[in-house]
């Protein structure tokens, strides 16, 4: 029997039918765990990762590992809740054993907008000691899916 939890992480587009056949629970189960698990926030959403390197819409990210002051008695949280209000922002992680204690992760159109975000908002905010962006070249691999190696398409000129 497999965790109803781990199949759903793996593919969100199975019907309740599915998961009852692959966990060995009934469909009236499935459903009312499901329900319970968006309902106590177990489940926080269904998203689907698009390659968009394959599209036509020009997009950059970027890493940005941030240093910090914690806050008194709120540790990391209350600058944590800043960052992430921000619509740009996608990820946010508390990190541990680096020299930098936030990273997030955001998309932009271009460089210029990404940079405009670090200097103008992120490095702005109060508790914020420093910044470091790295921008994403390729991506190989996001959560378990390996994104195909795409053919580099030649243009050949013919001049006569």
């Amino acid at each position: 029997m497999k965790d109803l939890l781990q199949l759903l992480e793996n593919d969100s587009t199975l019907t309740h039918a599915q998961l009852a056949a692959m966990t060995g629970m009934t469909e009236a189960e499935v459903s009312e765990a499901v329900a319970q698990y968006e309902k106590d926030h177990v489940i926080l959403g269904y998203k689907t990762i698009v390659d968009w390197d394959r599209t036509h819409r020009e997009a950059v990210t970027a890493m940005i590992e941030v240093e910090v002051t914690p806050q008194r008695g709120e540790g990391f949280d209350r600058i944590a809740q800043r960052i992430y209000q921000y619509d740009e922002v996608e990820s946010l992680y508390l990190m541990s054993g680096g020299a930098y204690d936030l990273t997030v992760i955001i998309s932009g159109r271009t460089l210029k907008e990404i940079a405009h975000f670090v200097g103008e908002k992120l490095a702005t905010i109060e508790g914020v000691t420093g910044t470091a962006t790295h921008f994403i070249l390729k991506k190989y691999k996001e959560k378990h899916l390996i994104f195909p190696i795409q053919e580099v398409q030649e243009e050949r000129f013919v001049f006569e």
